[in-house]
């Protein structure tokens, strides 16, 4: 283990200093700078973050998704509660500002920040000025200037695609929700629709009239999207859906069970998200898990290597999902 020595040699400070320091005395006062100093050498030397009392860094968790959101799909609020989590397990201080907060509220001597949800380039050029540390989760609207975690969704949409083909399906449908864009205010695709035509449409299956989208991602937009479909489409309704969310898959499931369409013999459905419900709906959703404490565990080492390391090389890491068969879809 590196010893406070080491750290005193290394960092041009007394070992008492240092030690003072790690403990978090109260007694103990030193600028920022030889503060950040002693602690970037500590942990540049592969000084373990449980045994510093202090406060290492001071970040921002910039939270752009509005309460209605975060109430209709639970993923944003688990991924909230799990970054103020790692961050307090890292000595972390946390601000958290929301978008109604707007830029302006984030204090200036934070050390870097992470970011979940759609920002504007105006909001982004504001961000530049603050700092060059942050992280995005689940996006990236600026990788030459930031680091971002994401799920692999053009992977997950594939793997979808691939595992109906393979159960027998070959009419497959795709409900979804919008991305809403913050430079022009419009609602766009979303890439898991993207993902669903570029491949469906590669390997000769895709069909326009089985593609059906509402604006957000809630349970009541799945519900309206899914009778749309069934109305629409009637006895030529696919034998297989790939949603775009659970809360949207949990919708679609209302609308088929209350047009006493059986799931999954007549209609089988596999969606992404994996949220806790998931396995309690009628039938139990079959869907791929993001695992949402690898995200914001990733999240905040990125973050923390990038201002413990002063690292300038931008990265953009995807992770993979694994598919949770539940009797919304059997593998044959």
């Amino acid at each position: 283990m590196i010893t406070i020595k080491e750290i005193s040699q290394q960092a041009g400070f007394s070992p008492s200093t240092v030690s003072r320091l790690l403990s978090n005395d109260p007694s103990l006062s030193v600028s920022p700078e030889t503060k950040q100093k002693i602690l970037n050498t500590a942990l540049s030397l592969g000084y373990e973050r449980k045994y510093i009392k202090t406060i290492i860094e001071k970040i921002a968790l910039l939270f752009w998704i509005t309460e209605i959101e975060e109430l209709e799909d639970i993923y944003f609020r688990d991924m909230r509660l799990k970054i103020e989590k790692y961050a307090n397990e890292n000595n972390m201080e946390l601000v958290t500002i929301k978008k109604e907060d707007s830029i302006d509220k984030i204090p200036k001597d934070i050390n870097g920040f992470i970011a979940i949800g759609g920002f504007s380039q105006k909001e982004i050029s504001r961000l530049l000025k603050i700092t060059k540390n942050g992280v995005f989760i689940d996006s990236n609207p600026v990788p030459d200037y930031y680091d971002s975690v994401q799920p692999n969704m053009p992977l997950v949409t594939q793997r979808a695609i691939d595992y109906f083909i393979k159960s027998g399906h070959s009419d497959i449908g795709f409900i979804g929700g919008t991305f809403h864009n913050p430079n022009t205010g419009l609602e766009e695709k979303d890439i898991r629709e993207s993902a669903f035509r570029y491949y469906i449409q590669k390997i000769g299956y895709l069909n326009e009239d089985n593609i059906f989208i509402e604006p957000h991602f809630s349970v009541n937009n799945g519900y309206e999207a899914a009778k749309k479909a069934i109305e629409k489409l009637k006895d030529k309704l696919p034998t297989a859906f790939f949603v775009a969310s659970d809360p949207i898959a949990i919708g679609v499931l209302q609308a088929l069970n209350e047009y006493n369409i059986p799931v999954p013999s007549r209609v089988s459905i596999i969606s992404i998200n994996n949220i806790d419900v998931a396995k309690y709906v009628s039938p139990p959703l079959s869907t791929f898990n993001i695992d949402i404490n690898e995200l914001c565990k990733t999240a905040i080492n990125l973050l923390s290597e990038r201002i413990i390391e002063n690292r300038k090389l931008q990265k953009t890491i995807y992770l993979n999902c694994e598919l949770i068969i539940r009797k919304s879809f059997v593998m044959k």
